[in-house]
C-alpha cells in the first residue's frame, strides 16, 4: 500500500502568511504542518510516499523534507499540481506512482492524534473498495457529512444545510486502484472542481465503501483559528 500526501493549492484562507510559502511548510506548533500527515504514513507502516503540491514554492518541499531520512524513509516522491482543480483532480496525478497497489491518501493540512495502522491494515485485507474515515463534530455543516444506516454508509453530502448526521468525513481515505477511473470520469462541480466527495459517493453506490470511527482529536490546519487550535493540540498533547 503506497502513501499520498495532497499539498497543493494556494492557501488563499492563511493569506498573507502563504504569500511567501506553501500553506503545508507553516508551522504547526514545532514542526511544519506537512511533517504530520507524514508521520500518520510512516506510524502506519507506510513508506513509499508521494507529495503532490503546487503553486509558487513547489521547490521548499524539497529544500525541506529532502529523501525522507528524516523519517527513516530511503526516499520520497515528489508531483506537481497544476493550478487548483481538486482534491480528485489532484489525486489522478498519482496514478503512475501507485501502479496496482492500494493508496492511502492524506490532505496535507489535516492532523489526528491517533495512530491508525490498525484500520490501514483492514484496509490492506478487505478485497477492493474504499474507506474513510469519520469524526463526530460540533459543527457538521462545514463539512462532507456521512449518513448511516445499518452499519453502512448510505451518502455523503457537502456542506449540507440541514446535516443527517454529526459524523465528518476526515480529509484522510483508502483506495483500491479503481479510483484513478473513478476520478478521470467525474465532471466538475459547480465549484470547478473534481471533488473527493463524488468520488466516495461513487464507492458508496457500489456497495464497496466501508470506514472507521476515529478515536481522540482531528483537526485541519487551513484557516487561522484552525491552525491555531492545531498547534494547541499539538502543545497539550506533547506536555502529557
Amino acid at each position: 500500500m503506497k502513501g499520498v500526501i495532497l499539498a497543493g493549492g494556494l492557501g488563499s484562507r492563511l493569506m498573507p502568511c502563504t504569500k511567501v510559502t506553501n500553506k503545508h511548510l507553516l508551522p504547526v506548533y514545532d514542526k511544519p504542518m506537512i511533517y504530520y500527515p507524514i508521520m500518520t504514513l510512516v506510524n502506519s507502516g507506510i513508506t513509499d510516499i508521494l507529495i503532490v503540491t503546487g503553486g509558487n514554492h513547489a521547490g521548499e518541499f524539497l529544500r525541506l523534507l529532502g529523501n525522507g531520512k528524516e523519517f527513516g524513509l530511503k526516499d520520497i516522491s515528489y508531483t506537481f499540481q497544476e493550478g487548483e482543480g481538486g482534491i480528485a483532480d489532484a489525486l489522478k496525478l498519482a496514478e503512475h506512482f501507485a501502479k496496482d497497489e492500494k493508496v492511502f491518501v492524506i490532505l496535507g493540512d489535516n492532523i489526528v492524534e491517533d495512530n491508525v495502522k490498525k484500520h490501514v491494515d483492514d484496509f490492506i485485507r478487505q478485497p477492493n473498495g474504499a474507506k474513510v474515515f469519520l469524526k463526530e463534530v460540533s459543527d457538521p455543516k462545514r463539512f462532507g457529512v456521512a449518513a448511516i444506516k445499518d452499519g453502512k454508509i448510505i451518502s455523503i453530502e457537502e456542506k449540507p444545510e440541514n446535516p443527517k448526521s454529526n459524523l465528518a468525513v476526515c480529509g484522510l481515505y483508502m483506495y483500491d486502484n479503481e479510483v484513478f477511473n473513478i476520478a478521470k470520469n467525474l465532471k466538475p462541480s459547480n465549484r470547478g472542481e473534481l471533488e473527493i466527495t463524488d468520488v466516495n459517493n461513487e464507492y458508496i453506490g457500489r456497495g464497496n465503501m466501508t470506514y472507521s470511527i476515529l478515536n481522540g482529536w482531528w483537526t485541519d490546519a487551513g484557516t487561522f483559528e484552525s491552525l491555531f487550535k492545531a498547534s494547541c493540540l499539538i502543545a497539550a498533547q506533547k506536555s502529557k
